[in-house]
């Protein structure tokens, strides 16, 4: 199931700061053409603004468009993201974004 309620937002740090609550949740950053990264975190405000800052780490040579959130428990945030990650089949690379 993709994610909850999704609406793609714009990646900056206006929209984020607007639209990303500082709360529990997993989240995915796209493009025109690709989801590029789907991540958990307990802060999604701080996380995102952390990958707005180092956009190009994702080893693609593509950079995320738009962000999409939902929230979610801290105990089922990694179970989400790994399902949503095999669902959506993200582009970027996992290590190079959490380096």
């Amino acid at each position: 199931m993709p994610f909850e309620n999704h609406g793609n937002r714009s990646f900056t740090m206006n929209s984020i700061y607007k639209n990303a609550p500082a709360e529990s949740g997993v989240y995915g950053l796209s493009n025109s053409q690709h989801w590029i990264f789907i991540g958990e975190s307990a802060n999604l405000r701080l996380q995102l603004m952390s990958h707005l800052r180092n956009a190009d780490g994702f080893g693609i040579g593509q950079r995320p468009t738009g962000f999409t959130y939902e929230l979610c428990a801290p105990e089922h945030r990694v179970a989400r993201q790994n399902r949503l990650v095999s669902e959506l089949e993200p582009v970027g690379d996992w290590e190079a974004a959490e380096a």
